[in-house]
């Protein structure tokens, strides 16, 4: 069984990746509910901490019943790095993970994120000084290379965990591919199957299906799956890879009612966290997602898209439910 330092987890666990304006709180709660082993937080800028900058404090909130739960910070200047871990220890989460993948601009052009892909060394060194920092377990998120040209990732892989990391997620795309094509698992297959590879290897990027999940562990060997935009406004997709692994049959999907309630309770949760306006406004992009596939759906969805006040946001759930009540979903 998998272990981030002495957190043991399940046979082949699944995570919730680290989503600016989505794995937050209240989403983090449902896909917990719903089978997420492992749930992080969304990305936090290193200097908007020691700035103290509300957008970023705001995001260190962390819950018990969604342990284990770790935070995950950028930067690629050392001191705000070691700064911001200082900061995330007082909220006491189970993990840091450390942010080497993200392909944003105004993150990469900071030589944060998937920026530090040009500069192995640089990543590596603050990659140390933040495992010395903290005596909680470290982990890293990253992606198999700046560009196709400069992937090396079972040798990055290899450094990171000799300074002492307990576990590495990677994507299956370069930067420079950002989230087009198809990712490529088979570099990660190699870090994992490196033989001075102690620590577990987690594969990220298009494991959009149950049977992705099963081609992940079956076929590449890998330790436990990442889980990322599938969930977005689908949190059901966790427990649906666990059935299906276990059983090999689909699980029926969630029914209308189910769907309501859940974005409901999303919705909720999301204003008192918050507040109205912030909780209306980052819980848009999950609905299409809640009631995809149902047919001239078109009137409800932009209803709950671009009201700002909540009451009607909850008054087009409760029409969705009294007219497609009866839809069954494929």
């Amino acid at each position: 069984m998998p272990k981030i330092g002495n957190i043991e987890l399940p046979d082949f666990p699944l995570l919730l990746a680290p989503m600016e304006d989505v794995s937050d709180p209240p989403f983090r709660a449902l896909c917990k509910e719903q089978g997420a082993d492992v749930v992080y937080t969304e990305f936090i800028s290193s200097e908007g901490l020691i700035r103290d900058a509300a957008k970023s404090v705001i995001k260190l909130d962390i819950y018990e019943k969604e342990r284990p739960v770790g935070i995950q910070i950028f930067g690629a200047e050392l001191d705000s790095m070691l700064q911001a871990v200082d900061i995330v220890e007082k909220s006491n989460p189970d993990i840091i993970d450390i942010n080497f993948g993200c392909p944003v601009k105004k993150v990469v052009c900071k030589n944060a994120g998937a920026g530090i892909l040009r500069d192995i060394p640089l990543m590596v060194k603050l990659t140390e000084e933040i495992v010395k920092r903290t005596k909680l377990p470290v982990t890293v998120k990253t992606r198999l290379g700046w560009d196709s040209d400069s992937i090396k990732i079972v040798e990055v892989a290899e450094r990171l965990q000799d300074v002492g990391i307990e576990a590495i997620s990677i994507h299956g795309r370069t930067r420079v591919q950002m989230y087009k094509g198809e990712a490529d698992w088979r570099p990660i297959a190699e870090v994992k199957n490196n033989q001075r590879m102690r620590i577990p290897v987690f594969g990220n990027g298009d494991v959009d299906t149950p049977e992705a999940a099963v081609k992940m562990r079956d076929e590449y060997g890998l330790d436990g799956a990442m889980i990322g935009r599938a969930s977005i406004g689908y949190p059901w997709f966790f427990k649906e890879v666990k059935h299906y692994i276990k059983t090999g049959e689909h699980l029926a999907p969630p029914t209308m009612e189910e769907r309501v309630e859940a974005a409901r309770r999303h919705l909720q949760m999301s204003i008192d966290w918050k507040g109205e306006k912030l909780g209306v406004f980052e819980t848009r992009r999950h609905y299409t997602n809640y009631f995809k596939g149902i047919p001239h759906f078109k009137e409800y969805r932009m209803k709950m898209v671009t009201s700002d006040d909540s009451a009607d946001v909850f008054a087009a759930f409760d029409e969705v439910l009294e007219k497609f009540g009866d839809f069954q979903f494929a």
